[in-house]
């Protein structure tokens, strides 16, 4: 597992068993806010966090991607990762999410640009994938600070509750990585 390193005091890390209560309570405390654009956010549960945290160390082990922490003075301060690897085409798609009280710091658009370096250079992966909510400006904005081209819209392709949002889809060839 490689390590990544961003700045200041901030890291990423796997995920572990140890981490199921903190990441709860980050979760409990950002509800309001990650439930608009996250099904699991609305009813997770302190036991969902745990399957989720365990979920992440099989993905891991069977080569299909993994998740990490993102810390700020080993806090954990937000989650992204891979959500699987397509090794036969060379691709994958990656998510993220922080605490509303750490955004605004370029925190997510440094560790995803860590984790696309990693998938298209070190993986040797040929396209990663994000998508978020058209309405999700936040979350927009890292694919599109990030240089990755805007390929279109899926239409209502997320339940959230009794609505469905629509979501854009962005993409980044490994012809196109600058870094």
């Amino acid at each position: 597992m490689p390590r990544f390193e961003i700045s200041g005091s901030h890291r990423l890390r796997l995920l572990e068993e140890s981490d199921a209560k903190e990441l709860h309570a980050l979760i409990d405390a950002n509800r309001a806010y990650l439930a608009r654009w996250m099904p699991w956010a609305q009813e997770q549960t302190a036991e969902q966090t745990l399957a989720f945290i365990l979920a992440t160390r099989e993905q891991l082990a069977g080569n299909n991607g993994f998740q990490l922490a993102l810390t700020d003075q080993q806090r954990i301060v937000g989650v992204l990762g891979f959500h699987s690897v397509d090794w036969v085409n060379r691709a994958t798609s990656l998510g993220y999410w922080l605490a509303e009280s750490a955004q605004g710091q370029g925190l997510v658009t440094e560790a995803v640009s860590a984790l696309i370096d990693h998938a298209l250079r070190g993986w040797q992966l040929n396209r990663v994938e994000i998508r978020a909510a058209v309405e999700n400006l936040r979350s927009r904005a890292i694919p599109e600070r990030l240089g990755f081209k805007q390929e279109g819209t899926l239409r209502q392709t997320m339940r959230l509750g009794d609505r469905y949002l629509d979501h854009v889809v962005y993409s980044m060839l490994a012809s196109d990585w600058p870094r």
